[in-house]
């Protein structure tokens, strides 16, 4: 069976695509193939200076891409308005592509600028925001797709909607996997309304297997759950690059009519590593109930209407 690769990605002239967290890893990896590949390209960044960098960093690998920089900072949700706001120029009123890429990983106990735990706040909330704000530009003039990224961590997560910012008790694996989880109920959920509403947008998602990324460099070290050190303990053999775990993220943006609510990794080594295929949900991520729950609090949460879409 032939496996994906870059040579497989089809032209994106005449659409506009934004990834959040491109100035490095994935993100940047996501971003250079969509502008080569044609598409108008927005990097959303948290620090303007790398993401004037990684803006010429693409331009230098491909003179011809159109590609622009967006601040947003997913940790403040008033940074997010901005960003959609922005965003929305930029796109001249349309959006075909958007990759909910940045996250942070295991972080010590720390609050979003909003008061939210950091991890939740920033891999879901921010992203949650994010998506709900660019709902007016996405899929106005033509198909589009929301590709968010998960984690193998989604594995070990657990939605404490009681609890979801770690108020009475914080573990930073725990609260990487809750945020995670999130990721995957927030694509279900994204995607049933969106066809509920007939809108023409699809939801997918995606992960990168375990890749060598600054996510994981500037974790700490894995320990204290037996996936996290299995992980550890196997981490040099199956680590693969940036350029390697972003072919996932690729897959999902624009494999033609990948049905809603498809989960995307690395085919290979317990999904680590390998070319795309099809990923495996933990029963936890494939629960409506809590999806449309986690989707009602988010929005409670962060302030915005819940049946936008």
């Amino acid at each position: 069976m032939h496996s994906w690769t870059l040579d497989d990605m089809p032209g994106l002239g005449g659409t506009t695509a934004v990834v959040t967290g491109a100035n490095s890893g994935i993100g940047a990896v996501t971003a250079l193939v969509l502008a080569r590949s044609g598409a108008r390209t927005l990097l959303a960044c948290r620090d303007p200076e790398r993401g004037r960098r990684a803006v010429d960093a693409v331009r230098r690998a491909a003179p011809a891409a159109d590609v622009r920089l967006v601040r947003l900072d997913l940790a403040d949700l008033s940074s997010v308005a901005e960003a959609a706001e922005a965003i929305g120029k930029e796109a001249d009123g349309r959006l075909d592509l958007l990759v909910n890429n940045a996250g942070v990983m295991a972080l010590p106990p720390l609050r979003t600028a909003d008061g939210f735990e950091m991890q939740f706040g920033t891999n879901h909330l921010g992203h949650f925001a994010l998506t709900l704000r660019l709902l007016p530009v996405l899929g106005v003039q033509g198909p589009a797709r929301v590709v968010t990224l998960s984690s193998l961590g989604h594995r070990i997560g657990r939605i404490d909607l009681d609890d979801l910012n770690a108020e009475r008790s914080y573990g930073k694996w725990r609260a990487y996997g809750q945020s995670k989880l999130a990721n995957l109920l927030f694509t279900d959920e994204l995607d049933r309304r969106a066809r509920a509403a007939g809108r023409d947008l699809v939801a997918l998602a995606a992960h990168p297997g375990l890749s060598a990324t600054e996510l994981g460099q500037a974790g700490p070290r894995l320990a204290g759950r037996n996936w996290a050190a299995k992980l550890e303990r196997s981490s040099r053999l199956y680590t693969q690059p940036a350029s390697a775990g972003a072919l996932p993220v690729l897959y999902a943006a624009t494999l033609p009519d990948a049905p809603g609510g498809s989960y995307y990794g690395p085919s290979r080594l317990g999904e680590t590593r390998g070319a795309p295929a099809p990923a495996r949900k933990s029963h936890r991520a494939q629960d409506p109930v809590m999806a449309r729950a986690l989707w009602d609090e988010s929005a409670r949460l962060t302030g915005l209407d819940a049946d936008a879409v």
